[in-house]
């Protein structure tokens, strides 16, 4: 991929994320009771990377459809996906989301439960806009997306109670609570565009594998980014006790004393703050940090190995671009 390309690539992203923007912007407003949709609309207008937007975007696009005729559908998953973000928050009693305070402590937790419920039914409302053909089979892949990210957080909340789990396990979490919505805009995109079932087969592979890897670099970005860059608390996942792939990974490699201080972690659910440093050295030792970059790498190749069966093959670079993009991204 040339210089060219990427800055071709680069600036559509641009283009069509400032449209997004401005259409999550208005989307709720003139809208009562205000109580309800000030929150929903404080939470979406926060700045995020629109990828899942963008995916339906490009995934009808791919298959030769109008991309231009599925913004509502595209805000569709944005909204489902700020669903998930709320009730998440939540759940991780987290202070930060984006830099910005999450919903529940900008507000209250019953405003954010409920801000999170109306987002969902929102996002139904804006998928059916623009379902005018092939709908029922987007709305049963938005609703096999939505019951496979539930069914992810299911699993994230169980695996916090148990004192093992195994990578597979957590590839079959993270391939239901962030990969299925990934999964599930390629789908939507393809589908409202009228593709073929190979096509609509390649973009949904495509998501999947993307959405594994977008996680693991997520879990790699925890320990290893800048703050101000991230918008969340650096070694987050590690205070909490999570078990993410670094972690998962450095339980099974590490003996002795250094298997002692991970399994201290489980008995304790989280560690102190002042113990980040400690672990992030015990990662790089252990050399877990290359593990993670190696899976992301891996599941990247597959999403590629994926997208290489689109039948129109002058639409298959910016997906390229859009997974390079997101393996060098620092936040």
């Amino acid at each position: 991929m040339n210089l060219n390309q990427v800055k071709k690539y680069a600036s559509f992203y641009e283009k069509e994320r400032k449209i997004i923007d401005q259409k999550l912007k208005i989307s709720l407003k003139k809208r009562n009771p205000f109580s309800l949709y000030d929150p929903a609309s404080y939470i979406l207008v926060s700045s995020g990377k629109r990828l899942r937007p963008l995916l339906v975007l490009l995934s009808a696009k791919a298959v030769g459809g109008n991309y231009k005729k599925f913004y509502n559908a595209a805000l569709s998953v944005e909204m489902l996906h700020n669903f998930t973000l709320v009730h998440d928050d939540i759940m991780d009693n987290a202070d930060l989301r984006r830099g910005n305070l999450t919903l529940h402590k900008k507000y209250n937790l019953n405003t954010a439960i409920l801000t999170g419920d109306i987002l969902a039914a929102v996002a139904y409302e804006f998928l059916l806009k623009d379902s005018k053909v092939n709908a029922k089979q987007a709305l049963d892949s938005f609703t096999k997306g939505l019951v496979e990210v539930c069914e992810g957080q299911s699993l994230d909340t169980e695996f916090e109670t148990r004192k093992t789990v195994s990578l597979p396990e957590y590839i079959v979490m993270i391939e239901k609570k962030t990969a299925a919505l990934a999964r599930t805009c390629c789908e939507l995109g393809a589908y409202l565009a009228d593709g073929k079932r190979e096509d609509i087969k390649a973009l949904s592979d495509y998501g999947k594998y993307l959405g594994i890897a977008f996680q693991i670099q997520d879990d790699l970005l925890d320990i290893t980014a800048d703050k101000t860059e991230f918008g969340k608390r650096i070694g987050g996942d590690l205070l909490e006790g999570k078990k993410t792939y670094l972690f998962i990974k450095a339980l099974e490699k590490s003996r002795g004393k250094d298997k002692v201080d991970f399994e201290k972690v489980i008995a304790n659910k989280g560690i102190k703050e002042s113990e980040i440093i400690k672990y992030k050295n015990l990662y790089e030792k252990l050399g877990v940090l290359d593990d993670a970059k190696t899976a992301i790498r891996n599941y990247t190749k597959r999403a590629l190995t994926s997208i290489n069966k689109l039948s129109n093959k002058n639409e298959i670079e910016i997906f390229h671009w859009l997974a390079d993009s997101l393996i060098k991204r620092n936040k």
